[in-house]
Protein backbone atom coordinates (compact mmCIF):
# COMPACT_ATOMS: atom_id res chain seq x y z
CA UNK A 1 0.00 0.00 0.00
CA UNK A 2 1.39 3.39 -1.01
CA UNK A 3 1.63 6.04 1.68
CA UNK A 4 -0.38 9.25 1.52
CA UNK A 5 1.07 12.36 -0.05
CA UNK A 6 2.70 14.47 2.68
CA UNK A 7 2.45 18.25 2.38
CA UNK A 8 4.18 20.96 4.37
CA UNK A 9 2.37 24.31 4.39
CA UNK A 10 4.60 27.22 5.36
CA UNK A 11 4.51 31.00 5.82
CA UNK A 12 8.02 32.26 5.05
CA UNK A 13 9.28 35.63 6.18
CA UNK A 14 7.57 38.35 8.16
CA UNK A 15 4.11 37.92 6.67
CA UNK A 16 1.70 37.71 9.61
CA UNK A 17 -1.45 36.79 7.69
CA UNK A 18 -2.02 33.06 7.97
CA UNK A 19 -5.76 32.58 7.47
CA UNK A 20 -5.32 31.36 3.88
CA UNK A 21 -2.49 29.00 4.86
CA UNK A 22 -4.59 27.53 7.67
CA UNK A 23 -7.55 27.10 5.32
CA UNK A 24 -5.45 25.32 2.67
CA UNK A 25 -3.79 23.13 5.31
CA UNK A 26 -7.21 22.05 6.59
CA UNK A 27 -8.46 21.54 3.02
CA UNK A 28 -5.47 19.32 2.22
CA UNK A 29 -6.07 17.32 5.41
CA UNK A 30 -9.78 16.92 4.61
CA UNK A 31 -8.81 15.73 1.09
CA UNK A 32 -6.83 12.86 2.63
CA UNK A 33 -3.30 14.24 2.51
CA UNK A 34 -0.98 14.20 5.52
CA UNK A 35 -0.30 17.83 6.41
CA UNK A 36 2.34 19.64 8.46
CA UNK A 37 1.72 23.34 9.10
CA UNK A 38 4.80 25.18 10.34
CA UNK A 39 3.11 28.40 11.45
CA UNK A 40 4.07 32.03 10.97
CA UNK A 41 7.44 33.70 10.45
CA UNK A 42 9.44 30.74 9.21
CA UNK A 43 12.85 31.17 7.64
CA UNK A 44 13.61 29.29 4.44
CA UNK A 45 16.12 27.25 6.46
CA UNK A 46 13.44 26.25 8.98
CA UNK A 47 11.03 25.32 6.18
CA UNK A 48 13.55 23.13 4.35
CA UNK A 49 14.69 21.50 7.58
CA UNK A 50 11.10 20.67 8.53
CA UNK A 51 10.33 19.37 5.03
CA UNK A 52 13.28 16.99 5.14
CA UNK A 53 12.61 15.86 8.72
CA UNK A 54 8.93 15.26 7.95
CA UNK A 55 9.73 13.50 4.65
CA UNK A 56 7.21 15.57 2.69
CA UNK A 57 6.47 15.32 -1.00
CA UNK A 58 5.31 18.89 -1.45
CA UNK A 59 5.93 22.28 0.13
CA UNK A 60 3.16 24.86 -0.20
CA UNK A 61 4.46 28.37 0.42
CA UNK A 62 2.08 31.23 1.18
CA UNK A 63 3.17 34.84 0.77
CA UNK A 64 1.19 38.02 1.10
CA UNK A 65 4.13 40.33 1.85
CA UNK A 66 5.76 40.84 -1.58
CA UNK A 67 8.90 38.87 -0.73
CA UNK A 68 7.87 35.81 -2.73
CA UNK A 69 10.66 35.99 -5.33
CA UNK A 70 13.44 35.99 -2.74
CA UNK A 71 11.85 33.61 -0.24
CA UNK A 72 10.59 31.02 -2.71
CA UNK A 73 13.96 31.00 -4.52
CA UNK A 74 15.79 30.59 -1.21
CA UNK A 75 13.66 27.54 -0.33
CA UNK A 76 14.34 25.96 -3.73
CA UNK A 77 18.07 26.72 -3.48
CA UNK A 78 18.25 25.18 0.00
CA UNK A 79 16.38 22.06 -1.16
CA UNK A 80 18.96 21.64 -3.93
CA UNK A 81 21.84 22.20 -1.50
CA UNK A 82 20.40 19.50 0.78
CA UNK A 83 19.92 17.03 -2.09
CA UNK A 84 16.15 17.26 -1.66
CA UNK A 85 15.20 18.86 -4.95
CA UNK A 86 12.69 16.04 -5.46
CA UNK A 87 10.44 17.81 -2.94
CA UNK A 88 8.05 19.79 -5.12
CA UNK A 89 7.29 23.45 -4.30
CA UNK A 90 4.08 25.35 -5.03
CA UNK A 91 3.12 28.84 -3.99
CA UNK A 92 0.10 30.94 -3.30
CA UNK A 93 -0.92 34.35 -2.12
CA UNK A 94 -0.52 37.84 -3.49
CA UNK A 95 1.76 37.29 -6.47
CA UNK A 96 1.73 39.73 -9.39
CA UNK A 97 0.96 38.03 -12.70
CA UNK A 98 4.35 39.17 -14.06
CA UNK A 99 6.14 37.21 -11.31
CA UNK A 100 4.48 33.86 -12.00
CA UNK A 101 6.75 33.02 -14.95
CA UNK A 102 9.79 34.07 -12.89
CA UNK A 103 8.76 31.78 -10.04
CA UNK A 104 8.18 28.87 -12.41
CA UNK A 105 11.61 29.46 -13.98
CA UNK A 106 13.09 29.19 -10.48
CA UNK A 107 11.42 25.82 -10.00
CA UNK A 108 8.08 26.62 -8.38
CA UNK A 109 5.76 24.11 -10.02
CA UNK A 110 2.52 26.08 -9.73
CA UNK A 111 1.27 29.38 -8.31
CA UNK A 112 -2.28 29.74 -7.02
CA UNK A 113 -3.67 33.26 -6.82
CA UNK A 114 -6.51 34.58 -4.64
CA UNK A 115 -9.82 33.34 -5.96
CA UNK A 116 -8.50 29.94 -7.03
CA UNK A 117 -10.99 27.38 -5.78
CA UNK A 118 -9.87 24.96 -3.10
CA UNK A 119 -11.16 22.15 -5.31
CA UNK A 120 -8.87 23.26 -8.15
CA UNK A 121 -5.84 23.27 -5.84
CA UNK A 122 -6.63 19.83 -4.43
CA UNK A 123 -7.24 18.51 -7.95
CA UNK A 124 -3.87 19.86 -9.09
CA UNK A 125 -2.11 18.12 -6.20
CA UNK A 126 -3.90 14.82 -6.90
CA UNK A 127 -2.82 14.98 -10.56
CA UNK A 128 0.74 16.17 -10.08
CA UNK A 129 2.13 14.95 -6.76
CA UNK A 130 2.96 11.37 -5.88
CA UNK A 131 4.69 10.05 -2.76
CA UNK A 132 8.46 10.21 -3.22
Amino acid sequence: MQRKVRILVAKPGLDGHDRGARIIARTFRDAGFEVVYTGLHQTPEQIVSAAIQEDVDLIGLSSLAAAHLYLFQKVIDLLKAEGAEDIMVIGGGIVPEKDIAKLKALGVREVFLPGTSLEAIVSWVHKNVKPR
